[in-house]
């Protein structure tokens, strides 16, 4: 018979599942004979029918297995057996346990915060009732000489072609943001911040209205849909559909009004304006509807249920090899991605919302495994080592008729009930932490909320369980290889690990991780601060940066001029050294490449303290449109080589900006445009229009700096009712710019310390128990004529050297991660220096000798008379 003639296997199964242990071995066998017959006489199918049929047929009373209520009974008996017997082995083994239990707590309540930033991550745009069906439109944006842009927003034209061409398209929203202004209702304006949207936006989202149509709210120009929180501000309880919201001199009608918005949503918006209305007013520019327009807009398709995504991909591909054949030196082209990604989407540029990258949650959870593991540890460590106690109470179950099973069941039932008393102390912890996490940045509170919901609480106690069984399988699975004889005879004979010492090495690994982390936290710490140490190449002291808001800079000006301690005040379109880039498209001689770009005042470099190398600042204001000097730094002269690099032969030489003719008129010293994390790269400054955009940077003299900005705010409401002043001084804005080193540094604090206070209680448990252990050791010792210095050592040593072989292990891996991994990004980075690799040594070996110390001495002190009175 062939291997594939078999009769069908679910019957076999069937049949062993309800067939009496005692009868299975000769009706399988009968059956199986019959149906090799039958499949020579009446063929494979009818063989297999038969089959079945006979299986279902031998269905009788006497063949039917016995159920074992007695074994079920006893199963259960065993269950409360196990319970009864961890509640009094947690009672009789207080300290052990309290130790054990606050390590799993601390270590918990991190994990506990780490599933809570998960789950919260991973819960955006859950509320879209069509969410597993909505995919972004991703651009891919190549110029020459330059690596290509991963871009969250896209082209207008993308999402017209998408939807006149892509059969599988249901809906196509295409929407656009940086709508803002102030809105004008009666006599009160209220500054507001939109997104332009299409019909279709409230048909592809979940964005349901309160009041208005939805089909017909964003389809005429000039329409707006607030959300209620906005139409409350505007409008209080009154009806706002119908109602005129002015902006400037255009008037705008309500449509609409939208549910507020849930937290985990990444379009978030207090306010949508029609489409057609930004394609009424942008009518006139050629470039809005181009190809490579793709900064500003987003497209979004709702597909249908389990599409097919390789035709609709390959589609795209047509259409974006066919528009990028207009352009010689880019190309621009676009892909499909779920939206349920949006937030851990990767590296994506110019997201429409919050974004991660996937790589924080792993480190997050990375850091969290590796603090619960040290508690693990600590468990595994304590139970094995406290073996020779409950040895005699193992060899006594197993005698008495107790399986592998049953003693593997206890304990870890004890290890689980531990795990779940540590996660209500873990809780509380977690309640606090939260409010600390939250509180290290305000990007981390707007990302996320860390609300308990019923899938977040299955979570915690799932993890609790995962806890509880991975610290205490090693221990149960070593108390259920007990040789019950062995042990009974003499409990000497119980060996807890061949060859490898195996506690030795996890106390080795804890302490390795815990030197790690402090030193990291050092290292960290002492970047951080050279980052906000380092010399820019400018001056920032005392410097107040306030935005305009849409305010004349003029009037600005001369009000806060007007105050005391207000020493000069300058002009700029953008603050540098922060993160933020403006970019300009210089030209020289047939050379042509992209440099970065500030617009200035005459006041801006004197104010900065900027060096001219040579040449002149900007002396006169041009007339409009008549715009004809720059001011270049060093690595323009340099990537250009204009002038083989000569500051003062550079002067008079005339390059093209943005297609404008400018004469070069100074050369300043190099100084970071951008933030420390990247080089130094060509950057100009043009004179700055009295546009309402940008900032006034005020130089201020005076030793009351909050009486200071007061006066800054007196000044600004004179001018300005509406908006709040924002006004921030230089050295907090770079101080903010590098926070996500600031947050890392002190995440990775907290972990180092609670890596040293878990170890620290693990070595404190092991200690207590091996003077336990070895108390009539010393006695004898002390008779003999040990001194106290002499038993402290010898208890002392064996952990001394642990520790020791740790920071071996510790200070070099610490080194080379930071030398030749994470300090490699950074070429300006601060050197290591020894001492912040070795005062976490020092700190560990005074906290190890302190406890081991203390509980050896006290083993020394005591009375040999009192100890050995009992042999």
């Amino acid at each position: 018979m062939k291997a594939t003639d078999q009769p069908p296997r679910w019957a076999t199964r069937f049949l062993q599942w309800y067939c009496h242990p005692r009868l299975l071995e000769d009706l399988e066998g009968d059956l199986f004979e019959y149906f090799e017959r039958n499949v020579k006489n009446k063929g494979l199918r009818r063989a297999r029918i038969i089959y079945v049929i006979d299986v279902i047929k031998f269905l009788r009373l006497y063949t039917i297995r016995k159920i074992e209520f007695f074994n079920l009974f006893i199963h259960w008996i065993m269950i409360g057996s196990y319970l009864k017997t961890s509640r009094r082995s947690l009672v009789r083994n207080k300290l052990f346990s309290l130790i054990n239990i606050i390590g799993l707590a601390v270590s918990m309540s991190v994990g506990l915060l780490v599933i809570a930033v998960i789950t919260d991550l991973n819960s955006y745009d859950d509320f879209h009732q069509e969410g597993d069906r909505i995919y972004r439109v991703i651009t891919t944006f190549r110029n020459a000489d330059q690596p290509p842009m991963e871009l969250a927003s896209t082209s207008v034209k993308a999402g017209q072609k998408i939807r006149e061409t892509v059969a599988g398209a249901e809906q196509v929203t295409i929407f656009r943001n940086g709508f803002s202004g102030d809105a004008r209702v009666g006599n009160s304006t209220f500054p507001l911040e939109a997104i332009w949207a299409d019909n279709a936006f409230l048909k592809v989202f979940t964005f349901p209205l309160v009041k208005g149509n939805a089909a017909t709210a964003l389809e005429e120009p000039y329409s707006l849909v607030l959300s209620e929180k906005t139409a409350r501000k505007m409008f209080g309880e009154a009806d706002p559909i119908g109602k005129p919201v002015m902006f400037d001199t255009t008037s705008y009608v309500v449509r609409g009004v939208v549910k507020d918005l849930p937290k985990l949503s990444h379009i978030r918006f207090e306010m949508l304006v029609s489409f057609a209305t930004i394609e009424a007013q942008q009518a006139e520019k050629t470039n809005f509807y181009d190809w490579d327009n793709v900064w500003s807009n987003y497209v979004y398709v709702l597909m249908p249920a389990h599409p097919a995504l390789a035709p609709v991909q390959s589609e795209l591909a047509k259409i974006s090899k066919r528009e990028s054949a207009a352009y010689k030196d880019k190309s621009v082209s676009i892909s499909l991605k779920p939206m349920n990604g949006a937030v851990l989407g990767g590296k994506l540029s110019n997201n429409v919302g919050p974004a991660i990258s996937p790589v924080v949650t792993w480190v997050l959870s990375g850091l969290a495994f590796v603090i619960i593991l040290s508690a693990c540890f600590n468990y595994t460590n304590l139970s094995v080592a406290r073996s020779l106690r409950r040895s005699r109470e193992v060899g006594i179950r197993k005698i008495i008729g107790a399986r592998k099973s049953h003693v593997l069941g206890q304990f870890m039932a004890e290890s689980v009930i531990i795990a779940m008393l540590a996660l209500l102390f873990s809780f509380g912890l977690f309640l606090f932490l939260k409010k600390e996490f939250l509180a290290l940045d305000p990007n981390i509170s707007d990302l996320v909320s860390l609300d308990l919901s019923f899938k977040t609480i299955l979570y915690f106690i799932a993890l609790a369980c995962f806890v509880g069984v991975a610290a205490g399988f090693l221990p149960a699975l070593f108390f259920s290889r007990i040789n019950a004889l062995l042990v009974m005879k003499d409990v000497s004979n119980l060996t807890l690990f061949r060859r490898v010492g195996m506690r030795k090495a996890l106390i080795v690994i804890q302490y390795t991780l815990s030197l790690f982390f402090i030193a990291a936290t050092l290292v960290g710490y002492n970047q951080y601060k050279g980052l906000l140490r380092f010399d820019l190449g400018f001056e920032t002291e005392n410097i107040v940066n306030i935005r305009m808001q849409g305010n004349k800079p003029d009037i600005m000006a001369k009000q806060f001029a007007e105050i005391p301690a207000v020493k000069e005040v300058s002009r700029s379109l953008m603050i540098t050294s922060l993160g933020s880039y403006h970019g300009s498209t210089l030209k020289y001689g047939l050379d042509s490449n992209n440099v970065w770009l500030n617009l200035i005042d005459e006041h801006y470099m004197p104010l900065h303290d900027h060096k001219l190398l040579a040449g002149t600042n900007f002396k006169l204001k041009p007339e409009k449109g008549k715009e004809s000097e720059v001011i270049v730094n060093e690595q323009v002269l340099k990537r250009f080589n204009i002038a083989k690099r000569n500051p003062e032969n550079a002067l008079g030489k005339v390059v093209t900006v943005d297609g404008q003719a400018l004469t070069i008129i100074g050369v300043i010293r190099d100084f970071h445009y951008g933030t420390l994390e990247a080089k130094i790269e060509p950057v100009i400054f043009r004179y700055s229009a009295n546009e309402p955009s940008g900032y006034l940077n005020v130089k201020i003299a005076s030793g009351d700096l909050p009486g200071t900005m007061e006066m800054l705010e007196t000044a600004w409401r004179k001018v300005d009712k509406v908006h709040p002043i924002q006004a921030k001084f230089y050295n907090d804005q770079i101080e903010s710019a590098y926070s996500q080193f600031s947050v890392m540094v002190k995440i990775i604090g907290f972990i180092a310390f609670l890596a040293i206070c878990i170890a620290s209680l693990g070595l404190f448990g092991m200690v207590v128990f091996t003077t336990e252990t070895k108390l009539k050791e010393i006695s004898i010792r002390k008779v003999l004529g040990a001194s106290e210095g002499g038993l402290v050592y010898l208890l002392c040593e064996g952990f001394l050297i642990l520790l020791i072989v740790s920071a071996l292990i510790a200070i070099p891996a610490t080194y080379f991660f930071f030398d030749k991994i994470v300090l490699e990004n950074f070429p300006y980075h601060q050197p290591i220096n020894m001492l912040e690799l070795l005062a976490g040594v020092l700190v560990v070996m005074l906290l190890a000798f302190l406890m081991i110390g203390s509980q050896t001495v006290k083993a020394a002190r005591n009375n040999p008379a009192k100890v050995l009175k009992s042999e």
